[in-house]
Parts: structure tokens; C-alpha cells; sequence
């Protein structure tokens, strides 16, 4: 078993919900690391004086387990390993592959002092059933591939290597953090990555949705890789895969195209691969229902898909943001006012953030098209540009500019 790297971002956040009576469901894609927390977790228990007979920690991909088929065999197992005195926590991972195992759990909470914990890799794990019984007693809490401050704990560099050259590293491999143990073989790596790609479109999306072609998926697949942070719709997509002849259009009378594409991009953030963000009507202070953004889970996985390339690198910096701020516990939304566009208003309680995201502010013409957003925004919230710049220039009448790296490293 190779060593356990602490995660002190998720860790914490089981700490603190330890004992609370709600179960925590730890969810994320396919090897982001959701086990490994649970291994820590698991760690941090037995440091803090539970004794080994009070916690019970099932894997349910492994064959140990395989006669656990359901809730009530699941039930029956685990009801008889409880101990006697104390609370026992239970810790289940890989729980969507049992039967109606949310009757089970909140059966386990009923019956016994238990603290729970459950990862899946699939969002249908929170479906609406699970939802209904288990109403306002749970916790999400969302693992991510590695940030790029933690690609920099997981890997060993040369001392005179710079944290550009890391940054560089991120860009091309993504922080998945299997990969570590192959030290950025690129052939290696990719041969990893089409294995949790193939895992994730099979098992969460293709075994799950019987009416799922295979082929249309991945051409929404590969357009959406194409088109990180560009503004899309549906019918947009199903109208360039018909032009293509993927999608049939139902003899143009009403896009049947744009529907599939909907419900694909659905199935798409359900197994984490991708996410679609709404955009926000910064005057009207409203969400707009039309139009979204998508950005992937991982760069690492469209550099699979696309290929590496340098080109299109500011929507590239733009999905890191992203993801970053949903790390950071932001609420985001893409900014309209008028008719410019911010690339991200972040909100969190009372604070609210708009950021604009290039690879760099040395041409005036770029300058002026990346800050007049922002400037055309009239109230007193932080305003920040992000870039790789490395310069004196560090406000501009009051709009921050920041480096890109030194932000992620905050």
C-alpha cells in the first residue's frame, strides 16, 4: 500500500463534523482520493483513543464483501460487529453498489450510537429518494483532484526547479493524485487516465442509463473538452453533432438533438466528470436560465482526450479558477453586465468576488478588454485579475492584480 499523503482541506472537514448527528457522504469522481481520506480519517480515530473494535471500515469494491448484495444483508452484517459500549463509527466505501442502502443507514442510525461515513462516485448516490428519507441529515462534502498546493506536497522536485515549471507540470498532467506514483511518465500516466475515463463512462454513466449510445456521448465528450469556458447551450451542441450526423433531429420539426445533449451533460456532472455553471445578471442581481459554461473535473482528462496543446490557454487557467474556488467553498456564477461578460462572480456568506482570468495584461488591448468589465460594475465587492504576469503593476484604479500561481498557493 503506498504511503497516505495527508489532505488537511478534507480531513479537517470530517473532524469537524465527527459526532454530529448527520452522516457524511464524501463524494467526488473515480480515484480523486475519496478512499484515502477515509484511510486518514481511519488513522486519525485510532490516534484519538477509538479503539479498533469501534470503528467498522467496508470497502464494498472489495470481494471480502461480495455476499453484501443489499440493504437488509448489509444491515445483518454490520448490526453484529457493533460494539457493545461506546459509539462505533462506520465507514462504508463504494456504498451506490448495494441495493436501497440508504434503508440500511438510516436504520443503523436509529438502532445504534453510530457516527457514519459513506464516499461514492456518483452523485446519484445523493438521488431523490435517498433525499426524501433522509431529509436535512446529511453533510456533503465534495473530494477534488489535487490542488495545484497540493500537487506540490505530493511530488518530489529537483531543488533549482521553479513553481512556474510546477505550474507547467499541473497544466499538462492535472492532480489526479494516482499519478504521483508514476513521476510524470506521460505514457504511463495517460494509460491511467483512459482507465478511470473508461471506468467512469462505463460504470457511472453507460451501466447505469441503458438508453446511453456510447458514440454520442463521447463526440459531447470531446466538444466539451473543446469548448471549456465558452458560453454553450444544448442546442448549440446538438446542432453541430447533427450537422455531423451523431444526433437525429426528428426531421428538424423539434430539436430532439438539444434534449439528448441536455440529458447527456446531466449524466456528465452526475459521475463528476464535468460541471455547468449558470450565469448571474450582475445588475439585475438574477440568475439567467439560459446558456451555461462547462468546465472538466481535471485537465489531466482533456489532455487525454485533446492532446496536449499550448493554444487556448486562457480558458485553460480559467477552469484552474474555477475548480480553485470551489475548493475555497464558493458559490460560483458567470457575470453578465450588459452586454461584457466576468468570468467569475464567487460568493460565500456575506462576500462576493469578481474575477476576470487571462494568461497575461502586457498587451494594452487585452488590458482594456479584460478590465472594462469589471469597471462597468458600480458597487464596492472585491474585483481581481488574475494572470501569470509577474509585475510592479499591482492595482489598477483599485481592480487587484494578482499572479495566477501566487493566488493558488494563498
Amino acid at each position: 500500500m503506498s504511503e497516505l499523503i495527508n489532505r488537511p482541506i478534507y480531513l479537517e472537514q470530517l473532524i469537524q463534523h465527527k459526532d454530529k448527528d448527520l452522516i457524511k457522504i464524501i463524494t467526488g469522481i473515480r480515484r480523486c482520493g475519496k478512499s484515502s481520506i477515509l484511510d486518514l480519517f481511519h488513522d486519525y480515530l485510532l490516534k484519538n483513543g477509538i479503539k479498533k473494535s469501534n470503528i467498522i471500515h467496508i470497502n464494498l469494491e472489495s470481494l471480502k464483501y461480495r455476499d453484501l448484495k443489499d440493504y437488509i444483508s448489509l444491515y445483518d452484517y454490520v448490526s453484529r460487529k457493533i460494539a457493545k459500549k461506546g459509539k462505533t463509527y462506520l465507514i462504508f466505501d463504494e456504498l451506490q453498489s448495494i441495493e436501497h442502502w440508504e434503508k440500511a443507514i438510516e436504520s443503523f442510525r436509529i438502532d445504534f450510537d453510530v457516527d457514519i461515513y459513506i464516499t461514492g462516485s456518483n452523485a446519484y448516490l445523493l438521488s431523490t429518494e435517498f433525499s426524501t428519507l433522509l431529509s436535512g441529515r446529511y453533510v456533503e462534502i465534495c473530494i477534488m483532484p489535487l490542488s495545484f498546493k497540493e500537487f506540490l506536497d505530493f511530488y518530489k522536485y529537483p531543488a533549482n526547479v521553479t513553481n512556474e515549471e510546477k505550474f507547467q507540470k499541473y497544466l499538462q498532467f492535472g492532480g489526479m493524485p494516482v499519478l504521483r506514483e508514476y513521476d510524470f511518465n506521460e505514457v504511463r500516466s495517460n494509460q491511467v487516465l483512459e482507465g478511470i475515463y473508461s471506468t467512469v463512462i462505463l460504470k457511472d454513466i453507460l451501466q447505469r442509463v441503458n438508453s446511453v449510445d456510447q458514440n454520442t456521448l463521447q463526440k459531447i465528450i470531446k466538444y466539451l473538452c473543446s469548448n471549456i469556458g465558452s458560453i454553450t447551450s444544448p442546442n448549440n451542441i446538438g446542432n453541430v453533432l447533427s450537422t455531423e450526423g451523431s444526433i437525429n433531429k426528428n426531421n428538424g420539426k423539434n430539436n430532439i438533438a438539444g434534449k439528448t445533449v441536455e440529458k447527456y451533460i446531466s449524466y456528465l456532472r452526475n459521475s463528476f466528470f464535468f460541471y455547468s455553471v449558470g450565469r448571474y445578471d450582475v445588475k439585475g442581481r438574477q440568475l439567467l436560465k439560459t446558456l451555461d459554461k462547462n468546465y472538466i473535473i481535471d485537465l489531466g482528462f482533456r489532455n487525454l482526450l485533446l492532446g496536449y496543446r499550448e493554444a487556448d490557454r486562457g480558458h485553460i487557467l480559467e477552469n484552474i479558477v474555477f475548480l480553485e474556488l470551489l475548493r475555497r467553498n464558493y458559490k460560483v456564477y458567470i457575470g453578465k453586465i450588459g452586454d461584457k461578460e466576468v468570468d467569475f462572480v464567487a460568493e460565500k456568506a456575506s462576500e462576493k468576488i469578481y474575477i476576470q482570468v487571462t494568461e497575461s495584461m502586457i498587451s494594452p488591448e487585452v488590458a482594456e478588454r479584460e478590465l472594462r468589465p469589471l469597471q462597468a460594475i458600480k458597487d464596492n465587492y472585491e474585483k481581481i485579475i488574475l494572470s501569470l504576469d509577474r509585475s510592479f503593476i499591482n492595482s489598477f484604479n483599485g481592480i487587484k492584480a494578482l499572479n495566477l500561481i501566487d493566488w493558488l498557493l494563498e
